[in-house]
């Protein structure tokens, strides 16, 4: 369970879940303190960076004609809807994996 709150009164739920909204708090969570001390919110953080990088590389993959379209479509489906879900989970202070980034985040964090 993260602790309740930090030294700014900014939970470290919140801040979990804030560091999702988009790339910019996950990367000033990353370098302020008292967030970058906090190794839930470095998670969230390193978790919301890695899934910006997904992001961009189906982008990439939107060049291709009809095929990367669709697998742009699809991954473009599957990322909001996790992007949707560490956004819950973080707000009800879980510590929730997703595949393949989830690990390389928790290396990043030192968690």
């Amino acid at each position: 369970m993260p602790d309740e709150t930090v030294q700014s009164g900014l939970s470290d739920k919140n801040a979990g879940a804030l560091a999702y909204i988009t790339i910019i708090p996950a990367i000033i969570f990353l370098v302020a303190a008292p967030y970058n001390q906090s190794s839930y919110i470095r998670f969230h953080a390193w978790q919301c960076v890695f899934l910006h990088i997904v992001w961009f590389a189906i982008g990439i993959i939107a060049i291709i004609p009809i095929l990367g379209w669709i697998i742009f479509a699809l991954g473009a489906i599957v990322l909001l809807i996790s992007w949707i879900f560490c956004i819950i989970k973080a707000l009800n202070g879980e510590r929730f994996k997703l595949p393949f980034i989830g690990n390389l985040a928790e290396k990043q964090a030192g968690v």
